[in-house]
């Protein structure tokens, strides 16, 4: 299968199911497809009308005694168990005012009794059998939406079965798929070769339905259980309006409220095999366990099942509900494990290993997710005045509206409803944290935070916490005090800023005033929050270059100095300011330093030399650090000189700790914060503070000694990277290296000054120096504050505990930064202290103080409100994966400091079991243990933890470097929500697919090998890494069109960049390219692979959800070990 299952909902005719009709998005039929004669079921579909359900979850009732079924075999039990798929709570809905529903859909009324529920034991049926985790059955349960208003109920033309069709749009519908249970003999006859499904006598996947929550007065009946099996009590209800009753008498409603839900199970024998137990979708009241199944079913709701055809009996297929996985509705998703095929395959017989293959298709699809996001959520604004809202995902294009909570640019959290105890925090396991970004870049249709100037006195703030004044302060006595929202105290107001109350307790000025309205905003800081009470000097850049042999061979030295010339004229500037205020300074260095005195007077810049390192100090004060515009000439001068200077040297030794000494002395003596520039080579080797040894030993890896490739291996620069965060120096360093140069020890001062690496190994000129000097631009010229503090303050229960990036902490509390740009961001992770309140919810401020680059001191507020609940249902559906996923990978890659990397990957799995299992223990519906139930809002965690799992860092191939993988460590630690998203599982784009009259991509498709089409083009990238790949039969004029040869074997893939043809294709591909660059912090190097090129093997490193070459699991197979491991706990 070259196309993904579920993108048959998106317009793509599926190949290979001729004669069943093909539908695109929204029930629009695919052009070019014919339309189908004959049902997939051999039965008509014509006449058949699309019909409505009242739709709805059955919630247990407290007091109702379910009635269950007589004991049977442990192979029929799985396939008999009818459960509900709503989320039982220990009390009533949550009733959430986050909760958006497309406007066309009404709430129908109508009192309905609802139906007492059948539980059969729970025994654990698959424990029985010979491999663990035989068989699978998956299902879901969705979010609380009203059925559509257009929806009614009509019969069917031959059948006096009735099934219901879901509407393509709105959020409500969902799909619950089984896999029957299958009866497997122990062994199967020798040469008899299987024959796969759909072939008559194969297991063929079925589909139940049930309905989505909120709507009354649905009931579901059972199918008749197979000979033998006692019949279980029969599920009553009335009938709805305008249908034939089916004999079910009525049965008393439970007490309690909850909606009902329609459930449905798969039944009766089917010939061919002996002991297997298939049957067809059970939609409606009654069913017909006879008819032979063939087809299959499609995926909807971007969760289980197979999307081959459309669905039987139906007049218009269901195309896939909107699934909200980041609102308030949990939505549960069901596995069988009797149908996954363990991991553990090695232990069946070859035949049975066929027999049992997952379908890929029929577990959660991220690309499903993304979209169904993107066309539920991205097309309104996103409006922050809500407490504890969750955000649509990352992948989602939003414009926000700032009122009252700060934006999700720059707060993302785990959970956006906190539990009330830390006992319940210890039994559900969910990490309380935050992804924090203070000075995330917005987008252009938003404005940036106000900023609000105070006067002499500084802003308000808290006599107690030192809280700064927000939304949340309460005013009392009529306006002259205010109550803090953080620690409750009472503070006067100062008679300067105070305002009258309105009838609503409101100050009258409320909407005038940034801090009292919006969710982030700044305040200019008074000389009280300034070094030693003294404004600061704005600060400086400090270019540092690497003058040794390699340096000049490579031709980096040449180029440098050529974009210097041109770049600093685009220093980071204030507003509307002429000129950058900060000052420039030159040093070059091989075993000595080299200060340039290039003060505007001069006539030609002047060298000198320190050859002294072991004692760095600064030659030379005045005209070391100038202003760009006054020493243009001088400057211009001596970046002609450097490369001529140093052209034949033969030095290839290096000093790297004095370099950075060199930097600190002189921003020291010029009483400036400032950022240096270095640009290295090569392992400082040389007689020096500083000089390291190669220690790389790749025996180390998979062992308890791992951890110490990871750790500096001296102290002399953990010492340094304070002294330079006490001075306000944050250190860039921009690395060359043709062998081993332990990124674990030169990176660690960039790491905790703030600083970013980027790494370029074997880098030549031609080949990398577009990519060099695209970061170099980007690195000089984001939005960067100077000498930072950061201090997250909590409301009464709660506080921050840990915290992850690239910073250093002196105490408990206040993350100190040289520098922080607009890229970095710093995870949070907070505990309880005392019980949290469900009526005032928990309340978080960050507090950024720094100095921008005109030498200002600012303060930086972002304020974010959360609810707080006593149920864990309403904790899990108000989490957000892909946070989860950030808080995740950042506790292991600091795990591995301090453990062996196969801890740290078991103690991952062993959070993420602990999750789930709460959840299926004590927010699922009752069902068998067979069943993987996981939370709608985290369905993914499983397939995205497995991307983690698999990555260099954790589980590295011979191939990969140590200096890689703790590179792609530190730079990992600072990433945002959005970046680890698309790190960890890339984006996949079909490039044959592109729609020239359509500005958007073409929609992704998953990360898998057998996802690619021989005959396409795709394009696949993480943030770090850009490739195309070009399928051997892609049409020769799509390949004339984009890359300007006539055939597959003329492409060139040493290219690095598409070339610039006047056609439609190549247009919009390069335009393509060009976007999702400057979607991303780093400049991504394009890279051609062919089919069975030698660099396809790359490639395929990126499809994450296939089996890695370093022993890596596939997704599907992930997900049975997970299940494994939820099982153990419950168990």
């Amino acid at each position: 299968m070259n196309q993904q299952g579920h993108m048959a909902s998106y317009g793509q005719p599926q190949p290979g199911y001729q004669g069943y009709q093909q539908f695109g998005y929204n029930s629009q039929h695919t052009a070019g497809v014919p339309t189908s004669q004959y049902g997939p079921y051999n039965g008509p579909v014509q006449g058949y009308q699309p019909t409505a359900v009242a739709q709805g979850p059955l919630r247990t009732a407290s007091g109702a005694p379910p009635t269950s079924l007589p004991p049977s075999t442990a192979a029929q039990s799985i396939a008999y168990n009818q459960y509900g798929q709503g989320d039982v709570q220990n009390g009533p809905a949550m009733s959430d005012q986050s909760q958006r529903f497309p406007v066309s859909q009404p709430y129908m009324p109508g009192n309905h009794p609802m139906p007492y529920q059948q539980y059969a034991p729970l025994h654990s049926n698959a424990q029985q059998l010979p491999n663990q985790m035989a068989a699978m059955q998956i299902s879901g349960s969705t979010n609380n939406a009203p059925p559509s208003a257009s929806q009614s109920y009509g019969p069917p033309a031959s059948h006096h079965q009735t099934a219901p069709t879901f509407p393509p749009t709105g959020p409500g519908s969902y799909t619950q798929y089984a896999t029957p249970l299958q009866n497997i003999p122990s062994s199967v006859p020798q040469g008899g070769n299987l024959p796969q499904h759909p072939f008559p006598g194969q297991p063929v996947p079925v589909s139940t339905f049930t309905s989505p929550p909120t709507s009354t007065g649905l009931t579901g009946s059972a199918l008749p259980p197979p000979p033998g099996v006692p019949r279980p009590p029969a599920m009553h209800g009335p009938p709805l309006s305008g249908q034939p009753q089916t004999g079910l008498p009525p049965s008393q409603p439970p007490t309690g409220h909850y909606p009902p839900q329609l459930n449905h199970i798969p039944t009766g024998p089917q010939s061919g095999m002996p002991g297997v137990v298939t049957g067809p979708p059970t939609q409606g009241f009654q069913a017909h366990p006879t008819q032979p199944s063939q087809g299959l079913i499609p995926q909807q709701n971007g969760s289980f099942g197979q999307v081959r055809s459309p669905q039987p009996n139906f007049a218009a297929p269901y195309t896939g509900a909107p699934s909200y996985t980041s609102q308030p509705q949990p939505q549960q998703k069901r596995l069988d494990p009797d149908s996954i095929p363990s991991p553990q395959l090695n232990e069946l017989p070859p035949q049975q290993k066929t027999r049992h293959r997952i379908d890929p298709d029929a577990i959660p699809s991220p690309i499903q997710v993304i979209e169904d996001d993107k066309s539920n959520r991205g097309t309104e604004p996103f409006s922050t005045g809500v407490r504890g809202q969750v955000p649509p995902l990352v992948t989602t294009d939003f414009v926000v509206k700032d009122q009252g909570n700060a934006s999700p640019r720059f707060i993302r959290c785990a959970a956006y409803n906190l539990p009330c105890t830390s006992d319940m925090a210890k039994q559900c396991q969910v990490p309380l944290t935050a992804v924090i970004k203070p000075l995330a870049t917005l987008p252009a249709d938003e404005a940036p935070p106000y900023i609000v100037d105070h006067g002499e006195t500084g802003p308000i703030r808290c006599n107690r916490c030192k809280a700064y004044m927000c939304p949340y302060m309460q005013f009392i006595e009529g306006g002259r005090k205010f109550q803090c929202a953080f620690c409750s105290c009472v503070s006067e107001v100062l008679p300067h800023y105070f305002q009258h109350l309105d009838h609503t307790g409101k100050r009258m000025d409320c909407y005038d005033r940034p801090e009292l309205s919006l969710g982030s905003y700044e305040f200019l800081a008074t000389v009280d929050y300034c070094k030693n009470n003294k404004i600061p000097n704005p600060p400086a850049f400090i270019f540092m270059i690497d003058v040794s042999y390699n340096a000049l061979k490579s031709g980096l030295v040449h180029l440098l100095c050529e974009e210097l010339k041109t770049l600093l004229d685009y220093l980071p500037r204030e507003g509307n300011a002429e000129e950058s205020a900060i000052r420039v300074g030159f040093v070059t260095y091989n075993k000595v330093l080299h200060f340039y005195n290039v003060k505007s007077s001069l006539a030609q810049p002047q060298m000198m030399v320190v050859s002294d390192i072991a004692d760095m100090f600064v030659p030379l004060l005045d005209g070391f650090l100038v202003n760009v515009n006054e020493s243009r000439a001088v400057i211009n001068s001596l970046f002609e000189q450097i490369p001529e200077m140093f052209a034949d040297t033969r030095e290839t030794e290096t000093v790297f700790g004095p370099v950075i000494q060199a930097g600190l002395e002189a921003l020291k003596a010029a009483e400036c914060a400032g950022k240096l520039f270095i640009f290295h080579s090569t392992l400082p080797l040389a007689e020096a503070p500083g000089k390291l040894k190669n220690r790389d030993d790749k025996k180390l890896i998979n062992t308890d000694k791992e951890k110490v490739l990871f750790q500096p291996q001296t102290s002399f620069y953990n010492n340094l990277a304070k002294e330079c965060v006490a001075q306000g120096c944050c250190v860039d360093l921009f690395l060359f290296p043709n062998q081993y140069v332990d990124v674990a020890t030169l990176g660690l001062v960039t790491y905790q000054t703030g600083g970013s690496i980027y790494k370029y190994t074997f880098f030549q000129a031609q080949a990398d120096g577009e990519r060099f000097l695209n970061d170099l631009h980007r690195d000089v010229r984001k939005v960067i504050g100077f000498d930072a503090v950061m201090r997250v303050r909590t409301s009464t229960g709660i506080r921050a505990t840990d915290f992850f990036g690239s910073f250093y902490m002196s105490n408990t509390t206040d993350v100190e930064l040289a520098a922080l740009d607009c890229d970095k961001a710093i995870t949070v992770e907070f505990k309880h202290d005392d019980k949290l309140n469900e009526d005032a919810g928990a309340q978080i401020q960050c507090a950024l103080l720094y100095t921008s680059c005109s030498g200002q001191r600012r303060l930086r507020i972002h304020n974010l409100s959360l609810n707080c609940c006593t149920q864990l249902a309403d904790l899990y559906r108000n989490c957000e994966t892909d946070t989860l996923i950030n808080y995740f990978v950042k506790l292991a890659y600091r795990g591995v400091l301090s453990n062996p990397t196969k801890t740290v990957r078991e103690n991952l799995i062993n959070q993420s079991a602990q999750i789930l299992a709460c959840y299926r223990k004590h927010c699922a519906s009752p069902s068998s243990a067979g069943q993987l139930i996981l939370p709608e809002c985290m369905k993914l965690l499983p397939v995205y933890l497995n991307c983690v799992l698999k990555s260099d860092v954790l589980q590295p191939g011979t191939e990969v470097s140590t200096d890689d993988r703790t590179y792609v460590r530190q730079l990992v630690t600072s990433m945002d929500v959005a970046e680890t998203n698309v790190f960890f599982y890339p984006r996949l784009l079909p490039v044959h697919k592109m729609d020239m009259d359509s500005d958007d991509f073409p929609v992704a498709i998953r990360c898998s090998e057998e996802r690619l089409s021989k005959g396409g083009i795709y394009l696949l990238e993480n943030g770090l890494s850009l490739f195309i790949w070009i399928g051997m039969n892609t049409q020769h004029d799509l390949i004339q069109s984009i890359f300007n040869v006539q055939s597959f074997g003329q492409i060139d893939s040493a290219m690095t960049a598409l070339p610039m043809l006047d056609n439609p294709y190549s247009k919009k591909l390069r335009s393509m390219v060009d976007m999702i660059r400057a979607q991303r912090p780093r400049f991504m190097k394009l890279m051609i692979v062919k089919q069975d090129d030698k660099m396809e093997l790359l490639f395929k490193h990126f499809l994450m959800e296939d089996k890695s070459v370093n022993g890596g699991a596939s997704y599907v197979d992930f997900l049975c070990h997970m299940h494994k491991e939820i099982r153990q706990l419950l168990s």
